[in-house]
């Protein structure tokens, strides 16, 4: 086991004290044992609750670890050591060649008298051997010990070892129910894998026997739960909010520049192979027209990917405090490659970027922190970008290699505007081949999708009122009386179309 091998060089690298920063303190431990069974060396565990506890257990160096955690090891005269300052006595003055494994630790490294022991454990590590291994969720070394410290991150499985572990919940799941097989649909195995990488050994196991043991099967329902479930773990605080309702292309009327575009970079972004020359893609910018699709295009391409979707609120992330801003938004970053493979929407990016008035110089830093992580970011983070006013947009965000293209996004064609009434009118269990839809769409010259779809929804309530089926002309009734955005703000949408014309791709 190259993890074991790899933590087992750690120790015999001589470090006094060893940090693993990890929510799986089971599995830590149990790896630990291993290394001071195969080792000879003795093991001892310290918690709160049990105090300094010595894993020997019929003459052999091993770790009995229950379901709920506990740890139920023989005692060898560590009586009177729950507070950590008589266990760290304990250790410096009784023990030799041991490792000590001290769970949870982190609120007693405010205690100088506790930080004190601990380094002189530490300086005397030559003529005792002892070692002292944190296991914590998050511990902040007080900076006299540094010097004396090493970390040890564990591993996170990759899809290989995923895919293992649903093999080896639904061989266990088979042997409880009679040796029946578990349904999988395999496109539906597949994301289930790709959505739990990012997570640790247990909560996989938790998720995939979830998944299973509800109804002996994996379907694309499990894969939305794991989304779910992954975005809670992640311990969002707010600033990124995870999007339920995604959509499909075929959701989309028109841009099928930008369909094609992000269809032939979905295998590389979702396999993420190292291939010579290709760099995983950054994102996109999608520029236009209020009420064309953007937001919709968005929602699509994390539907289509099979990756969740998270939705950065600019609302949220803004912060009166100094200093909160900052570290809201490399919270929200932190969270979304905690997710990754993901989508993450920033919906108005300019809201959030411009500078204005802004006396502090809060959103220069914000727009500083985005574009550092743009640049130097290896996570399958990819970037959906959306923006109404050009001119509100920093010069530095729309240059070359930023994000990987600008679309721009224009008010449909007739024949788009046919295929998003279409839309509109399926989602609304009306057959769209009953009603002429190259009439509406030449009536409808100048209206947005948007608009679109609210001449529709609007039509339905007349019909209703009125106690009869929806026809056409109800439809058209609707859009003789509106003004669409095309004539209210006719000069602005000319000065972003001449604005995009040769700077931009044509998303349709």
């Amino acid at each position: 086991m190259l993890e074991q091998h790899n933590l087992e060089l750690l120790l015999d690298s001589h470090f006094p004290i060893v940090v693993v920063e990890t929510h799986e303190e089971r599995r830590s431990v149990e790896l630990l044992s291993r290394i001071a069974g195969a080792k000879g060396q003795a093991l001892f565990v310290w918690s709160a609750s049990q105090g300094l506890q010595n894993q020997v257990l019929a003459g052999t160096w091993a770790l009995r670890l229950e379901d709920d955690m506990s740890i139920a090891p023989a005692r060898l005269d560590t009586d009177g050591t729950l507070e950590p300052e008589a266990a760290l006595e304990h250790v410096r003055s009784r023990l030799r060649d041991a490792i000590v494994v001290l769970l949870d630790f982190h609120p007693y490294l405010s205690n100088p008298r506790v930080v004190r022991l601990v380094k002189e454990i530490g300086q005397g590590y030559a003529e005792r051997k002892n070692t002292l291994v944190l296991i914590s969720h998050k511990l902040e070394i007080p900076p006299e010990l540094k010097r004396l410290c090493a970390r040890f991150q564990l591993s996170l499985p990759d899809e290989a070892a995923i895919r293992q572990l649903v093999l080896d919940e639904a061989k266990a799941w088979s042997l409880a129910n009679d040796r029946h097989k578990v349904k999988a649909d395999k496109k539906a195995m597949e994301l289930l894998v790709r959505n739990l990488v990012g997570l640790t050994v247990s909560d996989c196991k938790k998720l995939i026997r979830n998944a299973i043991y509800r109804d002996g099967a994996i379907t694309h329902s499990d894969v939305k739960e794991v989304m779910e479930a992954k975005y809670r773990l992640a311990g969002h605080d707010g600033v990124l909010s995870f999007e339920y309702d995604t959509m499909s292309f075929a959701d989309v009327g028109g841009l099928a520049v930008l369909k094609d575009w992000l269809e032939r970079r979905r295998r590389f972004f979702l396999e993420a192979r190292e291939q010579a020359g290709l760099d995983v893609p950054k994102g996109i910018m999608l520029l236009g027209v209020q009420g064309c699709g953007k937001s919709l295009a968005a929602k699509a391409v994390a539907g289509v990917w099979g990756v969740p979707l998270l939705r950065l609120d600019f609302g949220a992330l803004y912060n009166k405090y100094i200093g909160e801003t900052e570290k809201n938004i490399r919270e929200a970053i932190r969270t979304a490659e905690a997710l990754a493979p993901c989508v993450m929407w920033i919906d108005e990016i300019e809201k959030g970027v411009q500078g204005g008035n802004d006396e502090t110089g809060t959103s220069r830093r914000v727009l500083g922190t985005l574009l550092t992580w743009l640049a130097e970011k290896k996570a399958r983070v990819f970037i959906v970008a959306t923006a109404n006013d050009i001119e509100a947009l920093p010069p530095e965000l729309v240059r070359k290699g930023r994000l990987d293209e600008i679309f721009f996004v224009d008010l449909p064609d007739q024949a788009t505007r046919a295929e998003i009434l279409a839309v509109h009118l399926g989602k609304r269990d009306l057959d769209p081949g009953v009603f002429d839809l190259s009439q509406l769409a030449a009536a409808t010259e100048g209206f947005s999708g948007a608009e679109l779809e609210q001449a529709v929804v609007s039509a339905r309530y007349t019909a209703f009122a009125k106690d009869e089926s929806l026809r056409i002309e109800h439809i058209l009734t609707e859009v003789r009386h509106t003004r669409p955005l095309a004539v209210v703000m006719g000069e602005r949408i000319a000065a972003l179309r001449a604005w995009a014309r040769g700077r931009t791709v044509n998303a349709g």
